[in-house]
């Protein structure tokens, strides 16, 4: 396992090439249909990857939640990714991935982990419907390997979002509206962080665009740019912020910040990197392609809070 791992530390030359490295694993035989499903993960959230250890298990917790584990003094919880998914198989996990997302550790239960692929976010594609309905929208991506194998990314904010039992609506009582006019574009993979910025924006009375991914969300931006210059003004009169999460499919957030900061309409706009990839080192490479600051997924007050300060706020009376 550390021979597999022991240079993820060095895969930082990725940012602003559209390239990702993932993880590749397998749940298993599905027993219903009797395929092998391959899911990936970005190795920058993998810490380890060992055997399955002894878990203790925890009271009240969802069916997928096997319980916890003691891993160098500290209690990680441990999800059973399969019975996650609904994909029953014989055999029963034997290995742990110990990821780390938003400064939080969990280990997620899988049947056999494989190798790390080197892709192009161009490579992965916004899952076909047929993918997104079977998957209840698990899937943020999909890619063909060479020899036909379909590699699905999981939506782990929407694996965290139903495992953590957080009372989330507590999140957005203290945000306060603004009162200033703006206009914010966010780009996010992700159905649940989509949903999260929206209520966020929405508490703050703040107006926003969204899209789906890096590259739909450059498209929107350069027709954003052009009705700009066909009216006569300048885009930063009309859009104050553009907020990009940095794993998406077709065009990630890295060469989205770097499309914008080579693009002089968009100049006085700032970018705001809002990512799950809370290592310091992901911030250096935001910063190495223009972003302006970083703020940590899943957290509404500190997105609300970045946002009044990048955005020159005063609060509301």
């Amino acid at each position: 396992m550390s021979d597999l791992l022991k240079k993820i530390d060095a895969r930082t030359k990725l940012a602003g090439t559209n390239k990702l490295e993932i993880l590749l694993f397998s749940l298993g035989n599905d027993q219903r249909t009797g395929r092998k499903e391959v899911f990936g993960i970005n190795v920058f959230k993998v810490r380890e990857v060992m055997r399955t250890p002894e878990i203790t298990s925890a009271p009240e917790m969802p069916a997928s939640v096997e319980g916890m584990v003691s891993l160098r003094g500290s209690l990680v919880p441990v999800i059973d990714l399969g019975k996650y998914t609904g994909i029953m198989s014989e055999k029963r996990p034997e290995i742990m991935i110990i990821t780390e997302y938003n400064g939080h550790t969990q280990g997620f239960l899988v049947e056999t982990v494989d190798t790390i692929l080197r892709l192009d976010w161009a490579a992965m594609r916004v899952p076909p419907d047929m993918i997104t309905n079977r998957m209840a929208g698990l899937v943020t991506a999909v890619t063909e390997l060479d020899n036909g194998t379909l590699v699905m990314m999981m939506d782990v904010e929407k694996v965290l979002a139903e495992t953590c039992l957080v009372d989330e609506a507590q999140s957005y009582i203290a945000i306060e509206p603004v009162k200033e006019d703006r206009h914010i574009f966010f780009a996010d993979d992700s159905a649940v962080a989509r949903k999260q910025i929206e209520r966020t924006l929405e508490a703050m009375h703040i107006r926003y665009t969204s899209a789906i991914n890096g590259m739909r969300g450059w498209e929107d931006l350069q027709k954003m740019a052009q009705q700009a210059e066909a009216a006569g003004h300048k885009l930063n009169q009309v859009l104050h912020l553009i907020l990009t999460d940095v794993e998406m499919p077709e065009m990630d957030g890295y060469m989205l910040t770097k499309m914008i900061k080579d693009d002089a309409r968009f100049a006085g706009i700032p970018v705001l990197m809002h990512s799950s990839l809370s290592g310091m080192a992901n911030k250096k490479l935001g910063e190495s392609v223009g972003v302006d600051s970083y703020v940590s997924k899943d957290e509404p007050q500190k997105l609300a809070s970045k946002l009044r300060e990048m955005l020159l706020l005063d609060k509301a009376a």
